[in-house]
């Protein structure tokens, strides 16, 4: 009996994810532990500096907290674009089975990576709050909407630049030095609100910044978010991406096969 497309294209996403899973996790001798300790120590690091010179508070809310949680979010995008856009080639002698499609590598990746750093922010939470910082929401759907948003947004950067990164060599290296000054004006580190007026209209162009704000906005009543956030840019820019990536995706599918 001949299955329809859709069941052709579940039990493919299936497969994939499995594979992913395994070789993500299991590949080597703590792998997984890996993959946990690699946001935990960069967090804790902050969170170290940030006791250094005695910073308490920033924009309203506990320093960890702050920090924790626009980390997270910033680590969430990046996980998401990275893996997303080498998922083609970690993939190519699969396409040799005509129902694995380049685009299914890079949406099962994103939601393996989705799931990873779910966990990670769950076991960070759950570390400070033996610590005595209280993780309460005081919005969960906005919150929940800026991490869909963030992902989202991670999706379609690793769309459009695993398509990029196949066919440019030279442009993999240079999304990957963007992720740097990325976390800097995404305001992972450091308060957008205390960014001059002048000069904020031009990082809030950055649509991550909105998601991190978001979510912290979400976390604490009391954090000062800088005033020009806004989901409705958030999603805007999710779906012109997401678009673009899809459209490279379609147009290229054949020259990523047979690489």
């Amino acid at each position: 009996m001949s299955r329809s497309a859709w069941r052709i294209t579940w039990s493919v996403w299936h497969a994939l994810l499995l594979r992913e899973a395994v070789a993500r996790m299991f590949s080597r001798r703590g792998a997984i532990i890996w993959l946990l300790m690699e946001p935990v120590s960069q967090i804790g690091f902050m969170v170290a500096m940030f006791g250094l010179i005695r910073a308490t508070h920033v924009g309203g809310m506990d320093t960890a907290l702050w920090l924790t949680s626009g980390m997270l979010a910033f680590f969430l995008f990046r996980r998401v674009a990275t893996q997303g856009a080498a998922a083609i080639g970690a993939n190519l002698a699969l396409y040799t089975y005509r129902q694995v499609r380049p685009v299914d590598t890079v949406l099962v990746r994103s939601w393996l990576e989705g799931l990873v750093m779910l966990l990670t922010a769950v076991i960070v939470f759950a570390g400070e709050a033996l610590l005595g910082v209280h993780l309460q929401l005081e919005d969960p759907l906005l919150v929940l909407n800026a991490i869909l948003g963030l992902w989202l947004l991670g999706l379609g950067w690793g769309l459009a630049a695993s398509v990029a990164s196949e066919l440019i060599p030279e442009a993999k290296e240079i999304l990957n030095l963007a992720m740097m000054p990325l976390m800097v004006i995404s305001g992972a580190v450091f308060p957008l609100a205390a960014i001059p007026h002048g000069w904020r209209e031009w990082v809030m162009f950055n649509p991550i910044a909105h998601g991190v704000e978001a979510v912290r906005a979400g976390i604490s009543p009391y954090y000062h978010h800088a005033p020009e956030m806004s989901m409705g840019f958030l999603y805007a820019c999710t779906l012109v991406l997401i678009f673009l990536g899809l459209a490279l995706q379609a147009r290229f599918r054949s020259r990523l096969i047979s690489l």
